[in-house]
């Protein structure tokens, strides 16, 4: 209604100090929300006023309100009630529109629909607080410039929004699956945040199959939170995970987040192939059960779809598993030479693991030491290093 998201917040929260200053004394109206609605309204038209702009505002925040002179909750309870969902979604492609840095979506949208403190932000991005609070200033203030309309585009435009909404939440999931930095191998409020921002999601645009896909590629990679940390928080790879830890629960949502994604047809995105390969990890019972050949046909799948080095890197791992450290190790050197993911970590880290298991180790202990000398987290570090001192032992042997 006012065009503004910052004004918006603020309103509403003003409209919250309202009711527990109000509803102690004269109790919890029939509908929460409509009186909630109805006090930022008549707050913004205050505000308004005193901007001298009260008339054409009138208009656009229902002057029809304001004649009633007074909050009356039960006459707002179906237009509050039937707008709460396309509110939300209007919110969530606002927030991750592509006009802001990735950056600046990610902190908004954790701000705004994930319900985090701008301190809260700066913590689990390991990032300034007053960095974080900025980014969010410079987006609302982007947003108001630029007149980004409140709603949910349509068309290709929606396509293109869509998959930045979809971005963001992963980018939040994945910096809680994996961190980049700090003394954590995880961040599990951030898996959770992204889950739960997912799940909304899900419900709010229940046809199309990416979304689904997303919900299951988070819901099978955190069912195994719980076994990837061990009792120190040192990090445990997946072959050497405790199967029976992993969260069934979370697996059976994934299952059938992946289902509903298939069932909707149509062509496999970046997500749903990615939960495809997640659920080939779930569905094996044992780390040697693993039907690696599938995964590896996943991969170049998704090399397809989505052209990536990284993928790529992905796609190694799994020909190794499925054929051989040799097959890996040839399609890492190609990605050495040319260059891309010179300064990523896992480049160093898988082909030093090929050339390990090759019997390579002095190479392989070289690569360890490169790949711990780029990785900015602590206990990865420390993996890697541990990794590069097994293949010194080994070559001593």
């Amino acid at each position: 209604m006012v065009r503004d998201v910052g004004l918006a917040e603020e309103l509403a929260q003003d409209a919250l100090v309202a009711a527990l200053e109000q509803w102690p004394a004269s109790g919890v109206p029939n509908n929460p929300g409509a009186w909630l609605m109805a006090a930022a309204k008549r707050r913004a038209i205050d505000e308004f006023r005193r901007n001298k702009r009260v008339e054409r505002k009138h208009e656009e925040l229902g002057h029809e309100f304001e004649a009633r002179k007074g909050l009356a909750p039960p006459d707002l309870d179906a237009a509050i009630d039937d707008d709460v969902g396309d509110d939300l979604l209007r919110l969530v492609f606002t927030a991750c529109h592509p006009i802001l840095s990735t950056e600046a979506r990610v902190a908004l949208t954790l701000r705004l629909l994930g319900g985090l403190s701008t301190e809260e932000i700066a913590r689990a991005f390991l990032v300034p607080e007053p960095t974080v609070a900025q980014r969010i200033v410079r987006a609302k203030r982007t947003l108001a410039e630029a007149h980004v309309p409140f709603e949910v585009p349509r068309g290709e435009e929606r396509v293109a929004r869509l998959a930045s909404v979809l971005q963001v939440i992963y980018l939040i999931f994945n910096e809680g699956y994996s961190a980049t930095a700090g003394e954590d191998w995880m961040r599990p409020e951030l898996c959770a945040d992204a889950l739960r921002l997912g799940r909304i999601l899900a419900e709010l645009v229940p046809q199309d199959p990416e979304v689904h896909g997303l919900v299951a590629l988070m819901e099978l990679q955190a069912s195994r939170s719980r076994a990837r940390i061990g009792p120190s928080g040192e990090p445990i790879l997946l072959p050497d995970q405790n199967r029976a830890r992993w969260d069934h629960v979370l697996i059976r949502r994934g299952l059938v987040a992946l289902e509903r994604a298939e069932k909707l047809g149509g062509a496999r995105g970046p997500y749903a192939l990615q939960a495809a390969i997640a659920a080939c990890h779930a569905r094996a019972r044992t780390a040697a059960e693993t039907d690696w050949v599938r995964i590896s046909e996943l991969y170049e799948e998704l090399a397809q779809v989505t052209p990536s080095p990284v993928v790529e890197l992905n796609r190694a791992v799994a020909l190794s598993m499925a054929y051989g450290p040799s097959a890996g190790l040839a399609l890492v050197e190609q990605l050495t030479s040319e260059g891309a993911l010179e300064h990523y970590h896992l480049l160093p880290g898988v082909r030093g693991d090929f050339l390990f298991k090759l019997g390579r180790f002095d190479e392989a202990r070289v690569e360890f030491e490169r790949a711990a000398s780029l990785t900015r987290n602590a206990r990865e570090r420390t993996l890697l290093l541990e990794r590069a001192a097994a293949c010194a032992r080994s070559d001593a042997e």
